[in-house]
């Protein structure tokens, strides 16, 4: 397509602007037409900026549903792991109960001053926390220096450790708790299964809701062992320092966090099933595979093929993830209305693309690691252990407002953000101002049979 009022000389040019005009045609999108009009400054494409836009407003309303889809998607098992752990704490006594103290916290607040309380939850709190950070680092040397067989015996040893001694211990006590007998031959049966099945949907392949049902899990057992072997003061002081701790790991440029998920787009890997709950399926085996054949694809054409094949395969390394949206249908469509230049150009990138489309759909999905999940259900769950439901109301609902910031913001920014610290603060605020001020005042107003 060329404007009919161009002279007679631009004709020679023809081919080339049909050949432009049709790359243009197979691969609409915003990073094809920068490409077209840097190249061709002259060349003027009637309704060119008419699509542009089009294509740019289905994008909006696309990722508007797209991003109101998985908030809903991410609320669910998020208020799902939150009600396991409150009602957990609400109907056994074992999780109340401390007689027992995680070896990070030498200090366990049982002396009746509130300064001691303060400076010995205070240390503890940063105990754990240069744990928490030695272990992070540990884990991005790994993965940086690939190795990847360390951190899945890492992996595998924690999974085994929670889906089979915890969960043994989180049923011996509910079955005590509810007094339903049962024997330990049906119970090791039950717990073999459960187990086995849990590592082989964490590890390796499952049906979707099965892997997320046991991440889940997963996530309420671990916190209830935080609430139940941290003191009460130095709950509070964690979930602080880890929300702060959270912020810089994520967002500073030399953050450990950061530079795991840089070094995982680098990679083109997904980061370990295990540690991130995803609303789409990950496979890392299935993703590693299809990435690394389309990695050499692209590698042999580049070194096969002219310039026109290198230009193409550049545009789609660097297209933005905001356009996955759209990804599949622009495809489909490229398949039907593109002509075979070349047979090997044509069969390399059908190949490509149809390998390329398990990572693409696994990129779609809004993804929350696991440790979110773990600290807002002990913020929950602690603010229950007290009996006050007013308390652990305001706190439920302050998560999952913070929950929606941070999601608002990810939208805006479409880049890793921190999940814990906007939940967390109005977490903490919500349970102080509830705990000191509305709960005595509607006591207040209960004794006097005043009524709003």
């Amino acid at each position: 397509m060329t404007n009919p009022n161009d002279s007679p000389a631009s004709g020679s040019n023809d081919g080339d602007n049909r050949r432009i005009v049709q790359r243009q045609d197979r691969r609409p999108g915003p990073t094809l037409d920068r490409d077209v009009t840097s190249n061709n400054p002259s060349l003027d494409l009637p309704g060119h900026h008419r699509s542009h836009s089009n294509y740019d407003e289905e994008e909006e309303e696309e990722e508007l549903k797209y991003g109101a889809k998985h908030v809903i998607k991410l609320f669910v098992p998020v208020t799902l792991c939150m009600l396991v752990v409150v009602a957990t704490i609400s109907s056994v006594t074992f999780y109340t109960v401390r007689d027992i103290y995680l070896v990070y916290t030498p200090f366990h607040e049982k002396s009746s001053d509130p300064g001691t309380k303060a400076w010995q939850s205070v240390a503890n709190a940063l105990i754990l926390m240069c744990v928490i950070v030695c272990m992070t680092i540990v884990l991005i040397l790994l993965y940086k220096y690939k190795c990847y067989k360390v951190i899945h015996g890492w992996l595998i040893v924690s999974s085994l450790m929670l889906l089979f001694l915890f969960a043994y211990i989180y049923l011996g006590e509910v079955l005590r708790a509810y007094n339903i007998p049962m024997d330990y031959f049906t119970l090791v049966i039950f717990m073999w299964n459960f187990g086995v099945v849990g590592m082989i949907c964490i590890h390796w392949k499952g049906p979707l809701i099965l892997q997320q049902a046991y991440l889940i899990v997963v996530a309420a057992l671990m916190a209830l062992v935080f609430i139940k072997y941290l003191p009460d003061w130095t709950t509070w002081v964690v979930l602080a320092v880890i929300s702060i701790w959270d912020l810089v790991a994520v967002l500073c440029p030399k953050g450990p966090l950061r530079i795991l998920v840089e070094t995982a787009q680098e990679r083109n890997e997904p980061i370990f099933p295990a540690l991130i709950y995803s609303s789409t399926v990950i496979y890392s085996m299935m993703a590693d595979r299809n990435t690394g054949r389309s990695s050499k694809r692209n590698s042999q054409m580049s070194a096969r093929n002219d310039g026109t094949t290198c230009t193409e395969t550049d545009s789609v390394r660097i297209e933005s993830r905001s356009s996955t949206q759209y990804e599949g249908r622009r495809n489909a469509n490229m398949m039907n209305s593109s002509e075979p230049v070349a047979n090997g150009l044509a069969v390399g990138m059908e190949n490509n693309f149809r390998s390329q489309t398990s990572v693409e759909e696994d990129e779609r999905g809004v993804k929350l690691g696991l440790g979110d999940f773990i600290f807002y259900s002990v913020l929950v769950g602690k603010a229950s252990s007290y009996g006050d439901w007013n308390t652990t109301l305001a706190c439920f609902v302050a998560i999952l407002i913070g929950l929606c910031l941070t999601l608002l913001l990810l939208a805006i920014f479409k880049k890793a953000l921190p999940a814990l610290p906007i939940s967390i603060t109005f977490g903490l605020i919500f349970y102080f101002a509830t705990r000191e001020i509305v709960q005595p005042f509607a006591d207040s107003l209960a004794s006097e049979q005043v009524y709003i």
